[in-house]
């Protein structure tokens, strides 16, 4: 669980394409105990972190998240000045703005009170990313819509989409400036287009482990250590690589 929460973390800041080695403050909506605010601060940004459950919350304290972290309904707004953020991203949240679950709630109200409020507090040529789970059509039209209708413009990015088990929602809305939605993974494509999220052989070497994390690896870790060099943190010098060592017989 934790691994898939930071895959989806990572390509959702990948699709926010954000200044390279520049920190960023980050809105985490439906942050739950922190995880992908984990990956943010591994990256070297600053974020707040949303979310309904006190419980959730808790947790987050106890592990003593580097983020702040704020109790919040999104369906009823997000409370912040005009322009305070860099860039949104949620994980397995949005989707339940589409259920009604006091007599009260209107799942198109809310959702456009929350999309007109993040709209707001999103700085102009920012992105906000959302990983959903829809359960139909309908819902995809729904939520898609009432974003269209508070100013964003975007639309929805499917990675993996002929897999029943990698395939992944991700909304891609622009704040103030349209842009190009980026493609999905696994589509292939025979030119590239500008400012699109291109399918990286890496990333396909790294799904095709079998179950080895391709995290941790001397690839990952050396491209971990370049990044960090890049945000101008300290990172230990790097070590020569020369193949397994064979012990000496005695």
């Amino acid at each position: 669980m934790i691994e898939i929460q930071t895959q989806m973390s990572e390509r959702a800041v990948e699709l926010l394409n954000l200044p390279e080695g520049e920190p960023c403050f980050l809105l985490d909506v439906g942050c739950g105990s922190g995880l992908s605010g984990d990956y943010l601060s591994e990256e070297g940004h600053v974020w707040v972190g949303v979310d309904i459950s006190t419980a959730m919350l808790d947790v987050a304290l106890d592990r003593e998240v580097e983020g702040d972290l704020l109790l919040g309904d999104m369906g009823q707004g997000m409370p912040f000045r005009p322009g305070t953020f860099d860039g949104c991203i949620s994980i397995s949240a949005l989707q339940w703005l589409c259920n009604a679950d006091k007599k009260s709630h209107s799942p198109p109200k809310r959702l456009y009170t929350f999309f007109s409020t993040l709209y707001s507090s999103l700085s102009r040529g920012s992105r906000a990313v959302f990983q959903l789970y829809p359960e139909n059509s309908e819902q995809l039209e729904l939520i898609t819509t009432q974003a269209m209708r508070a100013g964003f413009s975007g639309g929805m990015v499917v990675d993996y989409p002929n897999s029943s088990k990698a395939k992944k929602f991700f909304l891609c809305l622009f704040a103030g400036v349209s842009g190009v939605l980026p493609k999905g993974l696994g589509i292939a494509s025979d030119k590239a287009v500008s400012n699109q999220v291109q399918y990286s052989g890496q990333r396909c070497r790294f799904k095709n482990m079998k179950g080895k994390s391709g995290k941790k690896g001397r690839d990952w870790i050396l491209e971990k250590k370049e990044r960090r060099r890049r945000q101008g943190r300290e990172v230990r010098a790097d070590t020569k690589y020369t193949g397994r060592q064979r012990r000496p017989n005695f």
